[in-house]
């Protein structure tokens, strides 16, 4: 018998061939293949074998779970069930905007001034981002290319990121060179809205790199929104400039 599971936490090839070795150490499993892009395990098995016994063999980084392709009345219960546990794992990004937005606001509570607010929120943004980036700054460029056309086409690209953002965060703090720095948002974070966008319409389950690879956090629509609402401030700024 063949059956299909979801895996979630791969972020590259190296994370692939763990899960099939780990998978395929059960004496019930005949043949795994696992596909990378789509977060998907297809087991081969002489004889029925629990979620709990496959999760059991494979490393805390990685979570298994079964693809349930029937239709029931419980269908609206899973995908609310679905919804909750997605919501908690983007907790700590939610957190860390809010974080972002006072400490802006704080910032410019005296003198209150938009473009102030925005150019210290990109900067926060920026510095905190890239941050987490760098705490794990050899995974981050596979789970990041994973989604970013440039970074899928140019692999060093994705060391550089964080050094970019980080750059960039400066520059807006400082207040040097606010054009340069507002065009290299709006290219870079276009590009990988770009990437969010296809992934989220092919529906791959798939981890966001945003945070780096240390909070594990799924690919949704809030790394769209985050990137969107960079990419307007952005744009409004240039436009504030130049008129």
């Amino acid at each position: 018998m063949t059956h299909i599971y979801t895996v979630t936490g791969m972020t590259c090839n190296g994370c692939k061939a763990s899960v099939e070795k780990s998978l395929q150490s059960l004496k019930a499993v005949v043949d795994v293949s696992v596909n990378l892009e789509q977060s998907k395990a297809e087991i081969d098995m002489t004889e029925h074998i629990s979620i709990k016994q496959l999760q059991d063999v494979l490393s805390n980084k990685f979570q298994i779970s079964e693809v349930n392709t029937s239709k029931n009345l419980f269908d609206s219960v899973d995908v609310e069930q679905h919804d909750k546990s997605q919501l908690r794992q983007l907790f700590p990004l939610f957190l860390i905007f809010g974080y972002i937005t006072a400490v802006a606001i704080l910032l410019n509570l005296k003198a209150w001034e938009l473009s102030n607010f925005m150019l210290d929120f990109m900067g926060l943004f920026y510095f905190v981002f890239s941050f987490f980036k760098f705490l794990d700054l050899k995974g981050f460029p596979e789970s990041f290319k994973m989604y970013d056309p440039l970074a899928k086409a140019i692999p060093k690209y994705g060391l550089i990121y964080p050094f970019i953002e980080l750059i960039l965060g400066l520059l807006f703090i400082a207040r040097i060179q606010i054009p340069l720095a507002l065009i290299i948002t709006i290219v870079i974070l276009g590009i990988t809205t770009f990437g969010v966008i296809k992934t989220l319409l092919d529906k791959k389950t798939i981890q966001c790199a945003c945070l780096g690879t240390t909070l594990k956090l799924p690919m949704t629509k809030a790394t769209f929104i985050e990137n969107t609402i960079m990419i307007l401030m952005a744009v409004w700024m240039l436009i504030k400039i130049y008129n």
